[in-house]
């Protein structure tokens, strides 16, 4: 039998057929990589705005033991063959563009122009919520599992940081619970972590990896523990949301609705108390309670006219999807 070649095996794995549909791919990795910044919103939320949710899922699925087990033979191109290696190159490829170069964009707009920020992306979710709920049969399971949606999310994206322990174990199932909530639509990886009391603690190790962590473990061991956590939740989990959407699809799709709704909590544009932690020189808000605007004003204008901006970009592009 003729050996696979690496070009072959790279074209005939699922993926964009043309330098446009990878250059399209692209630039929605460019906004889930963008939403991630944004504290309390998920790159999964944006997935499934742009209509790539499943297909996600689907291309995370095919990174499995067999897979793995081309690798270890050395079978390189029998492993790309099984893998949607092109769609996850686009993908991330633009993620990772989004999280290099807006970082420090984001970083300034949520210091300096919060409740800005915060209106564009409450209208985008806003109109998300409708886009993604007008796919929803509303009988009444599903409203049940999207009111639950709401509460999860709605309490999720309030709770206060606790402490927690510094064991391997522990490290491996936070692993696996920040990787779960990436791809969940409206809760954050990085914001489970913050509240398991474990950001600080990771962020800490990646900063310093041939060092020591405070708990006596090499910052090397650390990150590996988490990493086999990470991979073992996004494969896992990912299998189980594909199943959930292929056996239930109606009514996982009104609970990724409702978890939407739920997170517009955390970005609401108009805040009261905050409660603050200072972790690596960098001051992370921790907890804010949201309150209605005190006066209508230019600020309060602007907020609203982002609000609405928002709301028509992402109707805007369910309209051309629609079209395509």
């Amino acid at each position: 039998m003729e050996k696979m070649t690496f070009k072959k095996a790279l074209m005939i794995s699922p993926g964009p057929k043309s330098w446009k549909e990878a250059f399209i791919l692209f630039l929605k990795g460019l906004t889930m990589g963008g939403a991630d910044i944004i504290p309390g919103v998920s790159g999964g939320t944006m997935a499934l705005i742009t209509g790539i949710y499943e297909q996600l899922l689907e291309a995370i699925r095919s990174i499995d033991m067999a897979m793995i087990k081309r690798l270890l033979k050395g079978d390189i191109s029998g492993a790309i063959s099984g893998v949607h290696i092109r769609f996850l190159a686009a993908l991330l490829s633009g993620i990772a563009v989004a999280i290099i170069s807006l970082a420090r964009i984001m970083h300034y707009l949520l210091t300096n122009h919060e409740s800005y920020t915060f209106g564009l992306f409450f209208g985008m979710i806003a109109a998300s919520i409708l886009v993604i709920g007008k796919q929803v049969k509303w009988k009444p399971i599903a409203i049940g599992f999207g009111l639950l949606g709401v509460l999860i999310a709605w309490i999720v994206v309030g709770l206060i940081p606790v402490e927690t322990p510094t064991s391997l174990f522990f490290i491996l199932f936070s692993g696996f619970v920040a990787i779960c909530a990436m791809i969940l639509p409206g809760i954050s990886g990085a914001f489970l972590l913050l509240i398991m009391g474990k950001y600080e603690f990771i962020t800490g190790a990646l900063k310093n990896p041939f060092g020591h962590a405070s708990s006596g473990d090499s910052s090397l061991l650390i990150i590996a523990v988490f990493l086999v956590g990470a991979f073992f939740g996004i494969t896992l989990f990912s299998r189980f949301l594909k199943w959930l959407l292929s056996k239930y699809h109606n009514a996982t799709l009104a609970f990724l609705t409702g978890l939407m709704g739920g997170s517009m909590r955390r970005i609401w544009p108009w805040k009261g108390d905050v409660i603050t932690k200072i972790i690596r020189d960098k001051v992370h808000v921790i907890s804010e309670s949201n309150i209605l605007p005190k006066q209508i004003d230019t600020a309060f204008a602007l907020v609203v006219f982002l609000m609405i901006v928002g709301f028509l970009v992402v109707y805007y592009l369910e309209k051309v999807s629609n079209k395509k």
